[in-house]
């Protein structure tokens, strides 16, 4: 909504002035989500979606809280911020390429994640070295509702999914995944221009948010000589 949009940047420009002007000195922990709503008379969905911006600025960092996490090469990528971004500022220089953006109908996933439509954006894409070779394969599902059923005619935020979900407003307040090894079938092989059979991580995710409706089902083939998943525990803050 472009009310929303507004708002949720309006709040990010006055905390990102604040903490330049040291009123957040550097590793000083932001007031919680409670006293910032208060404070600026928003929604958590709208603070989260400022907070989320300033992540991307690089002015906070957000730190797990139980839960996992997966790095490339070492570099840790944050869902909320998007893998392309966090890919981008690594040393390792990534390809990206589109291999399917349209929306589609699939009964069985709809029944499985429970979802009043049957209609999803299906974004698939592979990420690739310099020499060609194929190091990720990403399906993502979308439920096509609201103004994101137009998204394949219309595009991506700044070409990046996380940044047009933020903008649409749909925040992802939990997530649940699974990871196994097994080996590229032979069209998996063929896209990603690996061995047949060739062992890749298998990690399986969906996000929902805080009222439980799905913002996005992602599984990705991902390799295990550059990714790696990491399990967190302990208390999560925000600084």
């Amino acid at each position: 909504m472009p009310g929303q949009v507004h708002k949720h940047h309006r709040i990010a420009r006055v905390l990102a002035d604040e903490i330049r002007a040291g009123v957040h000195s550097t590793g000083e922990r932001l007031p919680g989500e409670h006293a910032l709503t208060e404070r600026f008379g928003v929604s958590r969905t709208t603070l989260r979606q400022a907070l989320q911006v300033l992540g991307e600025q690089g002015l906070i960092a957000t730190h797990p809280g139980i839960g996992s996490f997966v790095t490339f090469d070492g570099t840790p990528l944050d869902n909320r911020l998007g893998w392309a971004h966090a890919l981008a500022a690594g040393a390792t220089e990534l390809v990206t390429e589109v291999l399917r953006f349209e929306t589609v109908h699939d009964p069985a996933l709809a029944a499985a994640l429970d979802t009043r439509t049957d209609a999803f954006v299906a974004l698939d894409r592979v990420r690739r070295l310099g020499d060609g070779a194929g190091v990720s394969l990403e399906l993502s599902r979308v439920p096509a509702v609201g103004a994101l059923a137009e998204l394949p005619r219309h595009g991506l935020t700044e070409g990046s999914l996380n940044k047009t979900l933020l903008a649409a407003g749909r925040i992802a307040e939990s997530g649940d995944g699974r990871v196994s090894v097994r080996g590229l079938d032979e069209a998996e092989a063929a896209t990603l221009r690996r061995s047949p059979g060739e062992s890749f991580l298998h990690l399986a995710q969906v996000y929902r948010a805080a009222d439980g409706s799905v913002v996005e089902q992602v599984t990705s083939l991902l390799d295990p000589a550059r990714f790696q998943l990491h399990v967190h525990t302990g208390r999560g803050d925000r600084q």
